[in-house]
Formats: structure tokens, C-alpha cells, sequence
């Protein structure tokens, strides 16, 4: 399969490495001041963009892979104010796209275990219900996008919570997100019940990019020949 990376920081190159070990070629690779790289050849010709930027630049580089019309599997979050267009794409316009606020399959799992434990706990009113996320330095977004895919894991499920907010509620029915932001950190996910007699609390710690990576060059490989707004569930319920 032919792929193209947009965006070559560290997620990239992890990225790139992965897809090589894979059998896969890597036609093009798009960073920082390239976009004139969307109008060559070697992008056009990919099966599949892979795409790992910033929340700034992310609307703009799927419309433009579209325009080369080049499948684009997304990790960027922060941008989702615009996703009702990228569906309208899909569905109008025969585009392909796959979105994940988390590509890690093992993160995958921690947000089916925290709904599944968000349904236990809404019989137990003596528990409030918050959440942490740490991740490095660099990341722009807070709350991250996994975080935010959790809180909404949990407001489907707890009765008392209709709405996130970040580092602080104003109102009992606000589930608190606290983000950090910390060194080279890949991300850490916690969601805490707590009552006055005890806590219990989940956590996903990633190690490395390694597993979001691998994710990535996974659900392109699902993507590829394939149309519509797609996602993690999608994939894994294939599997």
C-alpha cells in the first residue's frame, strides 16, 4: 500500500517506521511550510493519507487530500467543530475518512471498560464522578481528545452528568476534566469515582507513541478501498 504522512514530526517518523516494517511504502511525506507537496504526484498516488498535525492546520489538510482525492485516516484533535463538514464529504461527495481521538488499541479497550464501568457506578449516588489527563508539552489541545471521548462515555451512562468542563464545574452536572501538560509525557487517562469512604479509579498510561502508531498504520490499512466516515469501532468490530 501506498501511504503519505501529513505531518513528519516524532508521531510521523513512528508512523513511517511502522508502515516500512509493514511492507508498506511511504510516497510522500508533508510537514511544516510544504503544502505545495498536495499538488504532487506522489500524493496523488497514495492509497492513503495519514494524518498527524495540529488542530490549526487539520481542516485544511483533509480538504486538500480530498481535493487530490487521496483516503484520509486522521489523529489530530481539537478540530471537531468542523467534523459535520467531513461527514457531509463522505456522504455527498463518495470521500473517505477515518477518525479516532485515539488510535491506541489498548486505549480502545479503556474506553469500552469505562462505559461498562460508568453504567455500574450510575446506581451508586454516593460517588461523583471526575477525570485527569497528562500529556506533553507540546500537545496544544486540552482537554485531549481521548479525554474527551471517556467524558462522553461517562455522561452516556451517569444520570448526574449532562456536560464536560475544564479544571473546574460550576454546577453538580458538570464532569470536571483536569489537564496537564508535562515534560514528553504520551498520555496518561484517569477517570476517578469517589465517595467519602473510599475512590476507584482507571487509568491508561501509555509507554510510548508506539501503540498509536501501529493504530494508525492499522486503520489505514482498513481504510484503504473503502468509503464513508469510518472509525475505531468500525475496525475493531471487523476484527
Amino acid at each position: 500500500m501506498k501511504i503519505a504522512l501529513i505531518g513528519y514530526g516524532k508521531m510521523g517518523h513512528e508512523i513511517e517506521a511502522i508502515a516500512l516494517d509493514r511492507g508498506h511504502q511511504v510516497v510522500c511525506t508533508i510537514d511544516i511550510n510544504e503544502d505545495y507537496k498536495f499538488e504532487s504526484p506522489e500524493f496523488k498516488s497514495a492509497d492513503v493519507a495519514i494524518e498527524f498535525t495540529s488542530p490549526q492546520s487539520a481542516f485544511n489538510n483533509y480538504k486538500k487530500a480530498f481535493a487530490a482525492n487521496v483516503p484520509v485516516v486522521s489523529g489530530t484533535t481539537g478540530w471537531l467543530e468542523h467534523i459535520d463538514e467531513i461527514k457531509k464529504e463522505c456522504t455527498d461527495n463518495g470521500k473517505t475518512f477515518f477518525y479516532a481521538s485515539n488510535f491506541s488499541l489498548g486505549v480502545n479497550l479503556f474506553f469500552a471498560l469505562n462505559k461498562k464501568l460508568a453504567k455500574m457506578m450510575n446506581q451508586f449516588s454516593d460517588y461523583d464522578v471526575r477525570m485527569e489527563e497528562t500529556h506533553h508539552i507540546h500537545k496544544l489541545d486540552a482537554p485531549s481528545g481521548t479525554a474527551i471521548t471517556l467524558a462522553e462515555g461517562v455522561i452516556e451512562n451517569i444520570d448526574s452528568k449532562s456536560k464536560w468542563t475544564l479544571d473546574k464545574a460550576e454546577t453538580n452536572n458538570e464532569l470536571v476534566i483536569t489537564s496537564f501538560r508535562e515534560g514528553e509525557v504520551p498520555g496518561i487517562h484517569t477517570v476517578i469515582y469517589e465517595s467519602e469512604v473510599d475512590t476507584i479509579q482507571i487509568t491508561h498510561d501509555a509507554k510510548s507513541r508506539k501503540g498509536f502508531a501501529l493504530g494508525a498504520v492499522l486503520a489505514a490499512e482498513y481504510t484503504n478501498g473503502k468509503k464513508g466516515f469510518l472509525g475505531m469501532e468500525d475496525m475493531l468490530g471487523d476484527l
